[in-house]
């Protein structure tokens, strides 16, 4: 018999996600779980060995330590695709002005959203930044996100800018928080008066200094009305692609501002939010391979009547992710499984849908859907072991965590 690490044996539903080629799962593929019933997982290492039924495991491989998920769903960990996991304070306030009838953008427009915290993070210590964005990571990881991107985004200068991602860079456990660079997020109080400039410091600036330290794998920008233009986003994107760093854009979640367009023009990994994206966009994003990351808990957490369309995008072939959006202004939760309630209810996904959205698909949205995002041989021995019987209970019983245990490159770690 060979030997492993560690089996996972009995699952009542062990959900593989492994449809045997490369590339995100679109159209029907998405609603394809590959459950094997009294499935078994053996881990090598850091790494899957292999995924079948427990007695086709059992008869193959002896382990050291055996998890018995009898009666429980195994699954791959969550990836978590878009997230701002840095920032320096929390903005409850705001949630009341929304509560009491305040738009987004009513209360952008009088100081607060991103610009409060660009002030806020601008007067902050490094260690409280750190402490922060740890027990986050942390709270994410317990809810079972293996992997998770971060943004900068809330510094608007060179040196908050490289310290945002200098601290998503500690907080890294052997590549599962992916660095995007967003100092395009907003234009910060002391050049709301020369845009020019601030693109230019973010273009001739910040992205070669990013890029050379290595800080970040992709280039983000918040492509909005009375944001960033489509010409300014694409000359930010542009200056990115030049400097080596992978493109994702915010795109069409206010206003239907063509961003969805430039992300296919442009090649992007993905395009995110698109809750006002154009027909003609999903059919560009669809021609062009480009994720569409959705996040169904802004909807909800600013109160929106508005979701993205998210069937529409199913069915025209564009591979779709789910993600947070974890960040203290518009979507304060880490919890990919409320993520999959909000889905379900938001867009008409199938629980199925949202689940393969959750984990394959967002794997693709950052660079890493041949590592992780399934349970496959040869992938990362990150999973989940849910104490449900049946997968669809993970988003039907809403608002309790089912992770029973983590599983991360191979460890359990909770």
């Amino acid at each position: 018999m060979e030997r492993a690490d560690l089996l996972v044996v009995h699952a009542s539903e062990l959900l593989a996600l492994d449809h045997g080629r490369p590339g995100p799962a679109v159209g029907k593929a998405l609603d394809d779980l590959r459950i094997i019933p009294d499935g078994a997982v053996a881990v090598t290492g850091d790494r899957i060995a292999a995924v079948g039924a427990t007695a086709e495991i059992n008869a193959r491989y002896t382990a050291s330590r055996v998890l018995d998920a009898a009666g429980r769903v195994v699954m791959p960990g969550f990836v978590d695709p878009h997230t701002h996991l840095v920032f320096p304070a929390t903005r409850e306030e705001e949630f009341e002005m929304r509560c009491l009838g305040k738009s987004y953008e009513e209360i952008a427009a009088a100081g607060g959203g991103i610009r409060n915290s660009a002030r806020k993070m601008r007067g902050a210590r490094r260690e409280d930044l750190l402490a922060r964005a740890k027990s986050l990571r942390r709270m994410t990881l317990l809810h079972g996100t293996t992997t998770i991107e971060a943004k900068s985004g809330y510094g608007l200068s060179t040196e908050s800018e490289v310290l945002s991602l200098e601290i998503a860079r500690e907080i890294d456990d052997r590549g599962d928080v992916v660095p995007t660079f967003l100092g395009a997020h907003e234009v910060p109080d002391e050049h709301r008066a020369d845009r020019g400039e601030y693109i230019r410091i973010v273009t001739e600036e910040m992205i070669p200094r990013v890029a050379a330290l290595g800080l970040a794998r992709f280039c983000d920008v918040f492509c909005e009305k009375r944001v960033f233009s489509i010409e300014e986003s694409r000359r930010i994107l542009v200056a990115a692609r030049t400097a080596g760093l992978g493109l994702k854009l915010h795109a069409d979640e206010l206003n239907p501002t063509g961003g969805a367009e430039l992300a296919a023009e442009l090649r992007a990994v993905s395009a995110d939010h698109l809750i006002r994206v154009s027909d003609t966009g999903i059919r560009a994003m669809a021609r062009a391979g480009v994720v569409a990351v959705l996040l169904p808990a802004t909807s909800y957490f600013l109160g929106m009547k508005a979701f993205a369309p998210g069937r529409r995008m199913v069915s025209a072939g564009v591979p779709v992710a789910l993600a947070t959006d974890l960040n203290p202004g518009s979507s304060m939760t880490g919890n990919m499984q409320f993520v999959l309630t909000t889905a379900c209810l938001g867009y008409g996904f199938t629980v199925a849908e949202a689940i393969v959205a959750a984990t394959l698909n967002a794997a693709y949205a950052v660079g890493l859907g041949e590592e992780v995002g399934s349970l496959a041989p040869g992938k990362r021995a990150d999973l989940l072991v849910l104490d449900v019987p049946r997968y669809r209970l993970l988003a039907y019983h809403h608002g309790v965590n089912h992770v029973a245990t983590v599983v991360h490159h191979g460890e359990v770690v909770a």
